[in-house]
């Protein structure tokens, strides 16, 4: 295979990520659309402040089952190189932040996306599992202590790259997954300020799902 057509796996990451569940999942279930109640994130979290956990359950594994489907496609297409410091491994950098960034602005959903806790996380397990179970770990242990998703997720964030590290050592991975922390930092800003604020909504708050977000 022309190793130039291995460029077409990040555009079609992109096209992944752009799949947003909890839009899909909430059509399905004839939930209100995520944009109009509670934080206006198309989440799982979000999606739960409707009541039904079931469609909040699906939205959560359907976010992160692409961010998993997409590496480990890319993965399985470019071979042993996609993890050493190669043209493959680029590439594959290039799929993990192609397939975020369609979470965070899908174009099939006016690039109004999610804030990409579970994408992130279905990246991780798509490039190794033990790096997927390591931030998944960090994620459990600090909402369970804090009752904070936002607070949990950007511990999840900052370790997931310093975990990478630890495990494979300085590789061009390092850098695309620090790139997917600083977006999902970023995602999550209204969320800090809320938490310097003491402002922040707990896990499992409730918010009507008739509130419209300005």
């Amino acid at each position: 295979m022309d190793s130039n057509l291995y460029l077409l796996l990040i555009p079609i990451a992109y096209l992944i990520g752009s799949i947003s569940f909890a839009v899909v999942v909430s059509k399905c279930m004839r939930l209100p659309d995520p944009h109009s109640y509670g934080s206006g994130n198309p989440g799982a979290t979000n999606v739960l402040r409707t009541g039904n956990k079931s469609a909040a359950v699906l939205t959560l594994l359907g976010d992160a089952l692409k961010g998993f489907i997409a590496v480990t496609l890319a993965r399985m297409i470019l071979g042993d190189q996609s993890l050493t410091a190669t043209f493959g491994s680029w590439v594959l950098c290039g799929v993990v932040i192609a397939v975020f960034l369609g979470h965070l602005f899908p174009i099939f959903h006016g690039f109004k996306g999610g804030k990409g806790v579970a994408t992130a996380c279905g990246i991780l397990f798509g490039i190794h599992w033990i790096l997927g179970l390591a931030t998944l770990a960090t994620w459990l242990i600090v909402a369970k202590a804090t009752k904070y998703s936002s607070l949990a997720a950007l511990a999840a964030a900052a370790f997931g790259p310093l975990y990478f590290v630890f495990v494979f050592g300085l590789q061009p991975m390092g850098i695309a997954l620090l790139v997917v922390c600083l977006l999902l930092v970023w995602r999550h800003r209204g969320n800090i300020r809320n938490l310097m604020n003491g402002t922040e909504s707990r896990i499992g708050a409730n918010s009507s799902s008739k509130k419209k977000v300005p």
